[in-house]
């Protein structure tokens, strides 16, 4: 049985690039079918919505540590099974694909609706579940998580480790039947809000630093657990989370002991399509554009020739963001492509980012705060999130060395 308000696989009018209604065809360009194409104009209708118009605009406005975390609109999605499409029906999701998956998050970028929480939610922990969990922790955590009701989020780096994953210290300690939790971890988002994480501790020491590390699922609410903001430049919050003795059993493990670096090296990549950070590096030119048409500085060389060049890479590096999600499609993820993809797209944001403060000049340095910044400050606020994008779902760094040794074989 089909989910409420689940696609037709009718033809409908192939919908644009994230980001913009006049535009090339993103359908055309992604290869979209006619049912992924009527898939993609019915989230956009959703969220073309007043409402949610208007609840990205507030957003965007929200004054220092107010945050964007439990959304209607993402209950809205969740109530048609479109928040995690491409999961099966009985754990909240319509049964269908990556390719909806990847639409739905370019639809809710191009619509102003922050992705932390979906990536963490839906695309991380509602992955690693899916792929190795038990029945009992998909049947407990995924319903309520592709129904938008609640947030889960990810415990792994540390204040010493940072992304070196292998030289995490939170240690879980043998108790009976169970474990005790002991540990730091910094730099997460959403952990205030969050009903559930995924944490990654050591459960046996080995000169392999790689060997001996457990994921649980950690209840953020439990006795022992302490979350507190840590400031950052961006406006949503880091969150330092302290875990003192926590009480875990056999039920909280994902996948098996000790058996967690693997599947953080496996299942990680399955993230890196690319697709989130087009949708925001999409987002952010298309405004630009809109500031340099208005200005009338698209008739000027000094400008339109870096915006067109802009443009065209950003058409490829969506180009390259899509084969994955076909790869992901079709069952054959490929790290070395999607290493490519993800460490692309992502460079393009600084230079985006650039060329709108050449173009806004210096009203593109206000912010929503300051009331009289032009498009409710998004510019701004995508130049303190800008280095960001370098160190998320991999450092581009991280990126070039999967690149260099695994597909060039240089090291």
């Amino acid at each position: 049985m089909s989910a409420p308000g689940a696609p037709t696989r009718t033809p409908a009018p192939t919908g644009s690039l994230p980001g913009t209604g006049t535009r090339t065809g993103a359908g055309t360009l992604a290869g979209l079918s006619a049912g992924e194409a009527a898939f993609r104009h019915q989230v956009r209708e959703l969220l073309a919505d007043d409402s949610v118009r208007r609840l990205a605009e507030e957003i965007a406005a929200y004054p220092p540590g107010v945050e964007a975390a439990h959304l209607d609109v993402r209950r809205r999605l969740g109530e048609r099974g479109w928040l995690a499409p491409n999961w099966p029906e009985e754990y909240g999701g319509s049964g269908l694909g990556a390719a909806e998956a990847a639409i739905v998050t370019e639809e809710m970028t191009r619509a102003g609706i922050p992705d932390d929480v979906h990536v963490l939610s839906i695309d991380i922990v509602g992955r690693f579940l899916l792929e190795v969990g038990t029945e009992e922790q998909k049947k407990r955590h995924l319903p309520p998580l592709a129904a938008g009701e609640e947030i889960a989020t990810v415990l792994f780096t540390e204040p010493e480790a940072g992304s070196d994953l292998s030289g995490l210290r939170t240690t879980a300690r043998p108790d009976g039947d169970g474990w005790r939790l002991y540990g730091r971890k910094i730099y997460n988002m959403k952990s205030l809000y969050g009903e559930v994480a995924l944490c990654a501790a050591r459960t046996t020491d080995s000169p392999v630093a790689m060997h001996g590390i457990t994921l649980f699922l950690l209840p953020l609410r439990s006795p022992g657990v302490h979350v507190e903001p840590v400031p950052a430049m961006c406006n949503d919050r880091f969150n330092l989370v302290v875990m003192d003795g926590v009480r875990l059993t056999g039920a909280d493990v994902v996948g098996e002991v000790d058996d967690g670096w693997r599947l953080m090296t496996e299942l990680l990549q399955l993230e890196r399509t690319g697709i989130d950070f087009h949708a925001k590096a999409r987002r952010l030119l298309d405004l630009v554009i809109e500031r340099a048409a208005a200005g009338g500085r698209l008739d000027d060389p000094a400008y339109a020739l870096p915006i067109a060049a802009l443009d065209a890479r950003l058409n490829a590096g969506h180009a390259m963001a899509w084969e994955q999600v076909r790869r992901l499609g079709a069952g054959r993820p490929d790290p070395v492509s999607s290493a490519m993809a993800k460490w692309y797209v992502s460079e393009q944001i600084r230079p985006v980012l650039e060329t709108g403060l050449e173009v806004g000049g210096l009203d593109g340095v206000l912010t929503a705060w300051d009331g009289g910044a032009p498009d409710g400050g998004l510019l701004e606020a995508g130049i303190r999130l800008g280095p960001s994008h370098r160190l998320a779902s991999g450092t581009s760094e991280v990126m070039l060395y999967l690149i260099a040794t695994n597909g060039l074989g240089l090291l």
